[in-house]
């Protein structure tokens, strides 16, 4: 069975879909197959593996409301081992349309994946940066939870909610899931500042923290407007290499 990751953070800019991406992409570059959720009605994740959202005619949105089965609608990507269920512009729409069932609103993700989990290693979710159904479906679908949070003043600002949202879930929906790990985001250790607030950040999450940090890079910031994961774009850069590192530390603890 597939080990099912949610990358989740209400907050935006942090990072949270160039490490679904690029998650994804170091996953499968190291030999693991991985279906990459993009689950932002904005559709960045989709557009970074190459898929033009305007253009995709089945998504996930057909999906969640009950019009399509899931195996009809993941797509290959570019990378060996990497498929993609997309979003379109209609995602948007799916919170509230499903806010409207009585039935099986919040379980709908984990129904749909259930059909299809043993053809992969990992599935990556792309949470939208809300605590709408939405996210709720990827956080009932999912083993786990990862973290991006941004090397920056206020990192920790609003991840109370986050944290209340996963306690409840675990309590009524989901009693397995836990904190994957926090990721350190957009981290430039020659200064003084992110060494800082990665040290408040370890403090707070302890062993959680993974000791792979992604760096500022200018490869990461093009590689989506390629249409390509980093280790297709640039594998030898410093974005590239954190993923891989990052990748092999996911690895690594699904062993323990």
């Amino acid at each position: 069975m597939a080990k099912i990751i949610a990358i989740a953070n209400q907050k935006g800019g942090v990072g949270k879909t160039t490490t679904a991406v690029n998650l994804s992409g170091a996953l499968a570059y190291l030999g693991r197959k991985v279906l990459l959720i993009d689950m932002d009605p904005q559709g960045n994740a989709t557009r970074a593996v190459g898929c033009d959202a305007a253009l995709v005619e089945v998504s996930l949105y057909h999906v969640l409301t009950g019009q399509e089965n899931i195996e009809n609608v993941i797509k290959p990507t570019s990378l060996r081992n990497m498929s993609i269920l997309p979003a379109s512009m209609e995602l948007a729409g799916a919170d509230l349309e499903m806010a409207s069932a009585f039935e099986d609103r919040q379980d709908r993700l984990k129904k749909q994946l259930e059909r299809v989990e043993h053809n992969y290693d990992y599935v990556i979710i792309d949470c939208p940066p809300s605590l709408g159904l939405l996210n709720v479906n990827a956080l009932v679908a999912a083993n786990s939870v990862l973290v991006p949070l941004q090397c920056e003043y206020f990192a920790m600002e609003g991840l109370a909610q986050l944290l209340s949202t996963i306690r409840k879930l675990q309590q009524t929906k989901n009693s397995d899931l836990e904190i994957e790990g926090v990721l350190l985001t957009m981290a430039d250790f020659r200064t003084r500042f992110s060494n800082e607030v990665a040290q408040e950040i370890r403090k707070f999450f302890k062993e959680k923290v993974y000791q792979t940090a992604i760096p500022r890079s200018v490869k990461l910031a093009e590689a989506p407007s390629r249409g390509k994961t980093i280790v297709e774009y640039s594998v030898n850069s410093k974005g590239g290499v954190a993923y891989i590192d990052l990748a092999r530390e996911v690895i690594l603890r699904g062993k323990k």
